[in-house]
């Protein structure tokens, strides 16, 4: 008579992990930062940023007129890396409208520089 395993399978953790749960758990560990783009709250304090400057990047004076992927799309750019900081990650004032271009170049140069 052969007896099942059942529920001893079931409760073993996965011991693998995708990069991007990885990634999304090392600033934040219950994964919320990713959340917090995606909320309306986001999309508000996100169109009021781009209102504010203008639809202008902040770095270079282009206008931020394309539709994402284009090099002068608007992405609004934390000044101060947030890092899963709740207080950073919604402070208006460390926010500023950036082209695409920008943010994929220059903004993450800076981002990867060892402190």
């Amino acid at each position: 008579m052969v007896k099942t395993l059942g529920n001893r399978i079931g409760t073993a953790k996965p011991r693998l992990s995708t990069p991007r749960q990885v990634r999304d758990t090392r600033y934040s560990p219950d994964a919320t930062v990713r959340g917090w783009y995606k909320s309306a709250r986001w999309q508000a304090l996100r169109q009021e940023v781009l209102a504010r400057d203008l639809y202008t990047c902040q770095h270079t004076g282009v206008l931020l007129t394309g539709k994402a992927p284009a090099p002068d799309s608007p992405v609004v750019h934390h000044k101060v890396p947030h890092k899963g900081d709740e207080r950073l990650f919604w402070d208006m004032s460390n926010l500023e409208a950036v082209s695409k271009e920008w943010h994929d170049s220059e903004a993450q140069r800076e981002e990867r520089k060892p402190s």
